[in-house]
């Protein structure tokens, strides 16, 4: 196997974010979120949201983020809304449902809901013998790549705010998100009420930082968080790799290089007459093939095969923090002598 482009997390951790957790390694640190590198992570993060008026924790993965935030703000007849391709109703083995809370979808576009989506949903759940929709759920980056604009993102919690509903941002992807948008990170405070900031995809160990901006969410966080099982005893191991994460820009700077990597090998496919399934801006590429090519190219590199589409199929690519230029070359290249075979 050359090479795997299967997701953005097959690599341990950025150099840099190793540093810093070797260099603390011999530290005694207070656990459970209350030493002074979570701290300092946190403040980093206000800065460049340029708010103090939110409220940070750090749990290790993202269904364990989605789960607790869901689970916090829904009450127990309350669903929460999300397009068909979304995370949670897809890849998350019924872990919200496992919290009592049904996950309602719309099909949406592009990966994307609307304000359409969300008024049509609640034309449907009007009276007390269906679910209550409590929440919308959304991620930026979507599943298939795309973005949010600041436009959508503002009509989308504005149509939340008018329907008291609560918005919540799924960040898995975030840093690829937000080079591939017009959406700058500062202003997400004024465009959902909770969030959170992936790490585990973009060149950490592990970690995921829920921002809650709504005032009406934050009491008693810490507490849901520790009945959900998602309190880590050495939380200083998130906290350390946050703090690095966000100092000299690198959190941002990985997503661009990634980004950047992704778009080369699209425009090149693209050159070579190959369809995509979506046009993506992002790290995830799904360029589709013929099952022969596919079958071929699965013996030289890794990757996901994402679905059928009538006789061919769609694979996908995923570009991370450490992939280089060169892999790309050599995977086109291949990609190439494979076409001209066929």
């Amino acid at each position: 196997m050359k090479y795997s482009f299967r997701n953005d997390y097959s690599e341990l951790c950025h150099p840099e974010i190793l540093s810093a957790l070797m260099k603390a390694s011999n530290e005694q640190n207070i656990g459970y979120g209350l030493d002074i590198h979570t701290e300092n992570a946190k403040q980093l993060i206000k800065e460049k949201l340029q708010s103090d008026n939110c409220d940070i924790h750090f749990v290790t993965g993202g269904t364990q983020a989605n789960a607790t935030v869901i689970s916090h703000i829904l009450r127990p007849y309350e669903a929460v809304l999300a397009p068909s391709t979304g995370h949670i109703n897809v890849h998350e083995t019924g872990a919200i449902e496992a919290t009592g809370h049904k996950v309602y979808t719309c099909v949406g576009h592009e990966g994307k809901l609307y304000p359409s989506d969300i008024l049509q949903a609640l034309k449907i759940h009007q009276d007390e013998h269906m679910v209550k929709i409590g929440l919308v759920y959304i991620s930026q980056s979507t599943e298939i790549g795309t973005v949010y604009s600041t436009e959508e993102l503002k009509a989308l919690y504005t149509c939340c705010k008018e329907n008291n509903l609560y918005l919540y941002i799924d960040g898995a992807r975030l840093s690829s998100g937000l080079a591939a948008s017009d959406v700058q990170f500062n202003m997400l405070k004024d465009l959902c009420d909770v969030m959170y900031i992936g790490g585990t995809k973009i060149g950490m160990l592990s970690g995921e930082g829920i921002v809650i901006f709504n005032d009406q969410l934050k009491p008693y966080f810490r507490y849901h968080i520790k009945n959900k099982t998602a309190m880590l005893a050495k939380g200083y191991v998130l906290g350390i790799q946050f703090e690095r994460a966000f100092q000299d820009d690198l959190y941002f700077k990985m997503g661009q290089h990634e980004n950047e990597l992704a778009y080369f090998l699209s425009s090149q496919l693209k050159q070579l007459g190959v369809p995509l399934l979506s046009e993506s801006p992002t790290n995830q590429i799904f360029p589709i093939f013929s099952r022969k090519t596919v079958e071929k190219l699965s013996k030289l590199y890794d990757f996901e095969f994402w679905e059928e589409v009538e006789d061919k199929i769609a694979i996908r690519f995923v570009t991370s923090w450490a992939t280089t230029k060169d892999a790309c070359i050599e995977l086109i290249e291949d990609i190439k002598h494979l076409l001209n075979e066929n």
